[in-house]
């Protein structure tokens, strides 16, 4: 095999960077969004769950849904024969509500979690029997008559994390999210715009690649 024109390494190797710009993918993650609609309050969950980091505590429980904020229990959808999962850390409360509100009416998937130690069964986050990594999951609840002041919640962004760097998470958001939003970070734009501009720089230095062809 020949080996490669110098001229052509530099091109080749910019290509490989930008290329890794955009085959990074974000960590999988399920989040549930806690809105006020009308008079009622609305959880709707939506994403995945990677296991790995997790432990398989035990199974067979059933649930049904409702939110319990002094000790980060939610639970959306009602569901039986759930798995209970542990190996993650986070917050212990997401609001000063001692008391366990059912929803009004639910649908989707059973998703839940307890943030607290010292209630049964304790930390764990509630998956439905069998799941597999990766698969999707959606669900929602309705509290009718509701504000996030009777339900005891506090507005905010609630993260539970686990697995590698803790790459993995739960999140919890009540109310909307705090101040504007950049699709893919904004991190990746930036880089994008040097890597732009090195190859602007390095066609000025090897025009005969301009018109290169296989």
């Amino acid at each position: 095999m020949k080996a490669l024109p110098k001229k052509l390494l530099p091109l080749i190797l910019f290509a490989v960077a930008v290329t890794s710009l955009f085959s990074v993918r974000p960590a999988q993650a399920f989040t549930v969004t806690l809105e006020q609609v009308g008079a009622n309050v609305v959880a709707t969950g939506s994403g995945a769950f990677n296991l790995m980091g997790l432990t398989f505590a035990s199974g067979g429980f059933s649930a049904s849904g409702g939110i319990g904020p002094s000790i980060a229990n939610l639970v959306v959808a009602d569901g039986t024969g759930l798995s209970r999962y542990t190996g993650f850390s986070g917050p212990s409360s997401f609001g000063p509500g001692i008391t366990i509100v059912s929803d009004s009416s639910d649908s989707g998937d059973s998703v839940g979690i307890i943030g607290a130690g010292g209630f049964f069964p304790g930390p764990g986050i509630f998956l439905p029997a069998g799941y597999v990594s990766g698969t999707a999951l959606s669900d929602s609840s309705t509290y009718n008559s509701a504000t996030f002041a009777s339900l005891g919640v506090t507005p905010g962004t609630y993260t539970w994390t686990w697995g590698d760097g803790a790459d993995q998470r739960f999140t919890l958001q009540i109310g909307p999210v705090p101040g504007p939003t950049v699709p893919d970070g904004g991190s990746t734009v930036s880089l994008l715009g040097f890597a732009l501009l090195g190859l602007a720089v390095l066609q000025r230095k090897l025009p005969s690649l301009r018109g290169w062809k296989s």
